[in-house]
């Protein structure tokens, strides 16, 4: 059986690519920090997939959590065919006058909770010469924009954790993929005054990371850039 470990699953796109791997027979480990949600995920995928699912309620900004849900992970299954650095969340703000800390608090979860993650399981595919690893960085990792501040800041070191981790996979055969989507539809944005039809939507950028991870073996998509039709909400 094929496992996936994906964080920060329980909503938006971790939510999204939890069901489409599942539904393709995965075993799945994820984390949130809300163990109800984690409950209610956990019953809900068993009953419509049949694949067992491995929860861990994990704070993500906190580096002994992140160790011991991959500790934990290791040991739940054989091996990992594909992690999901999905954990992350966005403040907005300038650089010039946002709270102090926010830097701090960003960093910690949209990139250090994917570098230790990353390092505690990616050993086993080295030696197994086969995995796949998506990062979800963000377009915000190409293009700043005005109040993204400290965010997009945190999203341009996950693209570069992202192409360094590509480099040293090659000679094990390993597959990174950096992931970088535009405005989607999620919790995040209900109730704000704009369409759903001007966002992606999570079940599109699932769709898109499942497929990247059936191309044969020969071949690794290095990035994958996705904006809603219309550009990014700015434009």
């Amino acid at each position: 059986m094929k496992s996936i470990i994906v964080s920060g699953a329980t909503k938006g796109i971790g939510r999204a690519i939890a069901e489409r791997f599942a539904a393709e027979g995965f075993d799945l480990g994820v984390c949130a920090r809300n163990a109800e949600d984690l409950a209610a995920m956990k019953a809900a995928i068993e009953e419509a997939h049949g694949v067992r699912v491995i929860t861990s309620v994990t704070d993500m900004s906190v580096k002994q959590e992140v160790m011991a849900f991959g500790k934990a992970m290791a040991e739940a299954f054989d091996h990992v065919d594909v992690l999901v650095n999905n954990a992350g969340f966005y403040l907005p703000g300038m650089l010039s006058d946002e709270e102090d800390g926010v830097l701090e608090r960003q960093i910690n979860t949209n990139l250090y909770s994917a570098y230790h993650l990353t390092r505690s399981l990616i050993g086993g595919m080295k030696e197994r010469k086969e995995g796949h690893v998506f990062n979800v960085c963000s377009t915000a990792s190409v293009v700043p924009y005005t109040n993204g501040g400290s965010y997009c800041i945190s999203k341009f070191a996950m693209l570069g954790f992202s192409k360094v981790l590509r480099e040293e996979m090659k000679a094990f055969n390993v597959r990174v993929t950096s992931l970088l989507p535009g405005a989607t539809y999620t919790n995040s944005w209900a109730g704000a005054d704009i369409p759903e039809s001007r966002f992606m939507s999570s079940e599109d950028v699932a769709d898109v990371v499942y497929n990247a991870y059936v191309l044969s073996q020969r071949t690794v998509i290095e990035e994958l850039i996705m904006r809603p039709m219309l550009g990014d909400l700015g434009d």
